[in-house]
């Protein structure tokens, strides 16, 4: 007989409540990392960092050491979640609102849902998924569609494809570490997944000339307090906090992050950054949220979704 959670009581609410703003927030902490900081070499480092930290509490705390082919999964899944799907939302931030970043990350239980079904040969989704997943890509179409205004903002079309590539990326990553061997202790595996992909992200960052001529002199206050606000808040406190959750309440509740976190994106960019809540914003704001509310209460098992978010 399956267990049955208590009902949440207020410290799982305040938890939860400290995921949804820190959470929320890191999209509009990136926009501000990377105005003077290279993307891929901010998110790299400060990813590669709080892994180390988190892997060294979990080896003093005499968690299991990890095989080789459990890092091997490791850093498959962090190519997939944090160079491919962070990395991306660091980079196509530089070109597009924090908000609307933030709203087409959400999509990733639409993704989940298409790949466990199509990949995973799981349950074919039923009537209410296949319509909270046209609903989803209507939303995802007034966010992309160029008949659409949105005052007077430019959007990259680069940054905009990429956004909607990278929650493809974490539905795959995240499908293919629900299977993998990867070690019981989910604060040690997501250690071993943010240092493999920091790596990654540096390594990219080489590549795409971020260090050539880059100096640290150049990085500004506002660029290194939101850097460690995503190392610490995002990566640490967030993933605790969520982890907490989900061993006090049922995984349904600590999923709700997933509609919760664009809405506190799109009103924290309009507060902070300024950023437009034109009509089009409003209408695909309700759009994917209704979508990936519908989806998350349907038969994808919302402990599937990998708890680390693409954004943070």
């Amino acid at each position: 007989m399956p267990r049955r959670n208590p009902p949440p009581t207020p410290d799982v609410w305040l938890a939860l409540a400290g995921v949804y703003v820190v959470w929320g927030s890191t999209y509009l902490a990136i926009r501000y990392a990377v105005t003077t900081f290279p993307p891929f070499l901010m998110a790299g480092s400060r990813f590669l960092l709080a892994g180390l930290l988190l892997y060294a509490l979990t080896r003093f705390r005499r968690v299991k050491r990890p095989t080789m082919n459990q890092w091997k999964n490791s850093a498959i899944v962090g190519f997939l979640l944090v160079f491919c799907s962070n990395g991306g939302v660091s980079w196509a931030e530089r070109e597009v609102p924090s908000g609307i970043a933030a709203l087409l990350v959400a999509t990733v239980p639409l993704w989940m849902a298409v790949g466990a079904w199509v990949w995973k040969k799981g349950k074919r989704p039923n009537l209410l998924m296949s319509c909270g997943l046209a609903i989803g890509l209507a939303g995802v179409a007034v966010l992309v569609h160029p008949g659409f205004s949105f005052g007077e903002q430019k959007w990259s079309g680069w940054g905009v494809l990429v956004l909607s590539l990278t929650p493809v990326s974490w539905a795959i990553g995240s499908l293919y570490a629900h299977d993998a061997d990867l070690p019981d202790s989910p604060f040690l595996s997501t250690a071993m997944e943010m240092i493999t992909g920091g790596i990654f992200q540096l390594m990219g960052a080489v590549l795409l000339g971020e260090t050539s001529g880059f100096h640290l002199s150049q990085v500004s206050a506002a660029s290194w307090t939101a850097w460690a606000y995503l190392g610490i808040m995002g990566s640490l406190v967030g993933f605790s906090s969520y982890i907490w959750v989900l061993h006090k309440a049922s995984p349904a509740l600590a999923s709700t992050y997933a509609f919760v976190n664009p809405v506190i994106a799109v009103i924290l960019g309009w507060a902070w950054a300024g950023e437009s809540l034109s009509p089009p914003v409003f209408l695909a704001a309700a759009l994917i949220v209704a979508a990936v509310l519908l989806m998350t209460t349907q038969s994808l098992k919302p402990s599937e979704i990998h708890p680390e978010g693409v954004e943070k």
